[in-house]
């Protein structure tokens, strides 16, 4: 199964894919969320062009296990998407996601410059691998 994976972020959410058979995660591009009619267009068009099969979406939750306003904004965006999508939609928890991608990002050697253009495209494929990584009974439905 191909799976899409989103970083949500108020101003730009990062995409990443699965392989078709689902086991590998790659960065695929970063959305900036203008508008929302823009932003859900594009996001749309990415599914349909990307072929996927199911939405993973990271899920930003306190270190504690509790909710902060971000998640509830990543939920409410997650029920905008259900509404425009038939695809099954999972989230998977992302605490410290962009702080970890960011840290892998300039252990590979890139400037702030180069990090700063693909860090949500990074967090969304540690979102993914973590989600890959999990067996399909403990992945949980949106």
């Amino acid at each position: 199964m191909k799976y899409l994976a989103i970083d949500y972020g108020l101003k730009r959410v990062g995409i990443a894919v699965s392989d078709d058979g689902g086991q590998f995660a790659f960065p695929r591009r970063t959305l900036r969320r203008e508008t929302k009619a823009a932003f859900f267009a594009e996001l749309l068009a990415l599914l349909e062009e990307e072929r996927a099969e199911a939405i993973v979406v990271g899920l930003p939750l306190l270190p504690d296990g509790k909710e902060c306003l971000t998640t509830k904004q990543v939920r409410h965006f997650i029920e905008s998407l259900k509404r425009r999508t038939d695809l099954p939609l999972y989230w998977v928890d992302e605490v410290f996601s962009s702080a970890v991608a960011e840290e892998e990002l300039f252990g590979f050697g890139l400037n702030y410059g180069k990090v700063h253009k693909v860090l949500d495209q990074q967090a969304a494929v540690l979102i993914l691998e973590s989600f890959l990584g999990l067996p399909e009974d403990r992945r949980q439905r949106a």
